[in-house]
């Protein structure tokens, strides 16, 4: 017999009590091991649809739905009684008849939020009928149940959200697509004679379990539904071959981060000999991910000790002190004293932001060793122009501190990671057979150099996640002039998980609809959509920071009292400066609050207080983004060190990139405020 669960089981089960879900748990390995026990309690749920429905008692109270067959047992639901039982008498599991695809549907006519759809009530919608023009069978072909469709013709703008939710995730994804002028993908019905079960709509939402082993390890770690169920895209480019490089890009939401963990997984699975570098750009969002994969892989003890997730920082300080010895590493503040020095040695007058500029972006990000290299190397973004008289005097302050460093035996992160790309140009053995990188957007040219040293040519070699509207950090650069080509195997995810389709548009609207890196590759938001609904964002102003606190303290007690946990909700400003104008908001609010520092670890019972950049990789139910203020975004002490024009834009993009990661953290409420005069980028929120 087969033991199946369903995605709507683990997410009852998250609902319940700690005593309860291990009650559940000792009931769900009763039923695996043996059905037929005479100690195991069915009753058939009399009022349900599907005949093959069955309560199962866990306790006085606790009832579990399955899903009964000849063949099959799947754990459905759980929860108190008459609430259990009054979701199987409004569900029914069968085959969608035109798409083949095993389908959980909720019965229109028991659902009693929605009114029986009639002339007057189709009349009383406001606007034109979204999908009035499509036959029915067409709109089965995109998974809507039979007795939906009519439901669904009569949908418009107003009232679209008001069913989607009762759809299966196929019908909802393709009518959002159809609402926001894209096409759907075509619909691939599977053969009368296929599993329905294996349809690719189905396994989102069924999982077969083989072994009680199997399930055990389901209940020993964090039961994440991102960890059971791939939405079939997600799967497609995880479990695709690579002919080179690959890089995966979509809008904050829609599972990038997702696609690289099990990515990491299913390489390390598919090649048991293999060795997996799953990296990203901050230690905060490598043990992020650590966490996730332990949810992933963690009873897979020979899975897990092949993959290894650092920061590239990490990965690379590692690498080098096998290789040369343990490196000493030069502090920005080291540096930025030898350019002082050299500049007032050598007499040139160029300021010290520029000085530091033009070193980190050009001479060491490039590892210029010679005046002739330095003389012949691109400068992209420094929009400053240099004669060859100004390069040569530069090139004298920049030979000083190399000269420097070297004689204190410092070196710079570019320098490691320029000796262990040489390391791999000269055939030793590769560290890693598989490499893969989140928030890739963030990658800097160094780090690129040593990765397409490593692991550029080779299938499956390189696999990168990202999304250039969330760059706060590098400058861009062509990762193809690198040797990362990663033309005709660039991917966009378009389906939205995390975020309402409220806050998404809104945000949305700090960036342009298409971003196009170095190399002329296009991520384009257009066509990605949300798969639930929500309030409208708030964006406010206030005459100053005593007034906005209170207010933002006043919306944090209203979620409180909606119910969202305190550590669901994220009280989050541009730098440590504001952090004082977030403290007296959680203090306003009644609300106990801890701030994020690199360890970024959220408190039971705690509203979160961080600046914006430690927040990104997380999500809250709640945020507030807070002294969004003339001169704090973008910042004041950014713009005023600039020297040269390219930079200035630079600024400014990332500065805009930041209040969108910032925004982009909410899942259902986000409040956007600041004092007047208001950052212009609020401007571009509410228009």
């Amino acid at each position: 017999m087969e033991f199946r669960i369903a995605d709507s089981f683990t997410a009852s089960l998250a609902k319940l009590t700690a005593a309860e879900q291990k009650a559940v748990k000792t009931t769900a390995f009763d039923l695996q091991m043996d059905a037929s026990a005479p100690g195991l309690s069915f009753h058939k749920v009399d009022r349900a649809k599907d005949p093959n429905f069955w309560s199962v008692r866990v306790n006085a109270d606790i009832r579990l739905i399955v899903h009964r067959t000849g063949s099959s047992l799947l754990l459905a639901y759980v929860d108190h009684h008459d609430k259990a039982y009054r979701w199987a008498e409004r569900r029914k599991i069968e085959r969608h008849p035109t798409t083949g695809a095993m389908q959980l549907v909720e019965i229109r006519e028991r659902v009693e939020e929605l009114p029986p759809v009639t002339p007057a009530t189709a009349a009383a919608s406001v606007g034109p009928k979204l999908f009035a023009s499509l036959r029915k069978l067409e709109l089965m072909a995109m998974g809507v149940p039979e007795e939906w469709v009519e439901d669904v013709r009569a949908l418009t703008e107003d009232t679209l959200f008001n069913v989607l939710g009762h759809l299966p995730q196929e019908a909802q994804e393709a009518l959002l697509r159809l609402a926001v002028g894209e096409k759907p993908p075509a619909p691939q019905p599977a053969p009368v004679s296929a599993d329905p079960f294996a349809h690719p709509d189905a396994q989102r939402r069924f999982r077969v379990l083989h072994d009680v082993e199997e399930l055990r390890r389901a209940f020993d770690y964090p039961w994440d539904r991102w960890a059971v169920f791939l939405h079939p895209s997600q799967r497609e480019v995880v479990e695709r071959r690579y002919a080179g490089p690959a890089r995966v890009t979509g809008s904050a939401g829609t599972g990038k981060t997702i696609v690289a963990l099990h990515r990491a997984a299913y390489l390390a699975r598919s090649n048991p000999k293999a060795r997996v570098l799953l990296a990203t750009f901050s230690k905060p969002l490598a043990r992020a991910l650590a966490g996730r994969l332990e949810s992933l892989v963690g009873g897979e003890p020979a899975v897990a000790a092949r993959i290894a997730v650092q920061p590239m920082t990490g990965a690379a300080y590692d690498l080098y002190t096998e290789a040369f010895g343990q490196p000493n590493i030069a502090s920005a503040a080291i540096v930025q004293g030898l350019l002082r020095k050299a500049s007032q040695e050598s007499g040139v007058a160029a300021p010290q932001p520029f000085l530091i500029a033009e070193w980190n972006e050009v001479v060491d990000a490039q590892q210029t060793r010679s005046w002739e290299a330095y003389r012949d190397a691109p400068r992209l973004g420094r929009k400053t122009r240099l004669g060859e008289k100004q390069r040569q005097a530069l090139w004298n302050v920049f030979a000083a501190v190399q000269s420097g460093l070297s004689a204190q035996k410092l070196v710079t992160w570019a320098e490691v990671f320029a000796r262990l790309a040489e390391r791999a140009r000269a055939g030793k053995a590769p560290a890693y057979d598989h490499v893969v990188v989140d928030e890739a957007q963030d990658l800097g040219m160094p780090e690129a150099r040593f990765l397409a040293a490593m692991a550029g040519d080779r299938p499956d070699g390189l696999f990168f996640t990202g999304d250039l509207g969330q760059r706060i950090f590098q400058q861009p650069f062509s990762w193809k002039a690198l040797g990362i080509d990663v033309r005709g195997r660039s991917i966009s995810l378009r389906i939205n998980y995390r975020t309402s389709h409220q806050i998404r548009t809104q945000a949305d609207r700090l960036l342009p609809g298409s971003v196009s890196d170095v190399d002329g590759l296009k991520e384009g938001r257009r066509g990605t959509v949300s798969l639930f609904d929500g309030p409208e964002p708030a964006v406010r102003l206030f005459p100053d920071d005593v007034a906005e606190s209170k207010a933002v303290g006043a919306w944090v007690a209203d979620r409180l009292r909606d119910g969202c946990a305190p550590e669901e909700i994220g009280l989050l400003v541009r730098s440590a400066a504001e952090l004082p104008r977030a403290r007296a908001a959680a203090k306003a609010a009644g609300a106990k609050a801890t701030e994020f520092d690199e360890k970024v670890e959220t408190v039971p019972g705690a509203v979160c207080i961080s600046p914006m950049h430690l927040a990104k990789g997380l999500e809250f139910r709640a945020v507030a983004v807070m002294a969004c203020d003339d001169e704090v975004l973008p910042l004041q002490e950014r713009v005023e060190a600039v020297t040269d024009e390219g930079d200035l834009q630079e600024v400014y993009e990332t500065e805009r990139h930041l209040l969108y990661v910032a925004c982009t953290r909410a899942r259902d409420h986000l409040w956007v405020s600041g004092v007047q005069p208001e950052s212009e980028f609020l401007r571009d929120m509410a228009d």
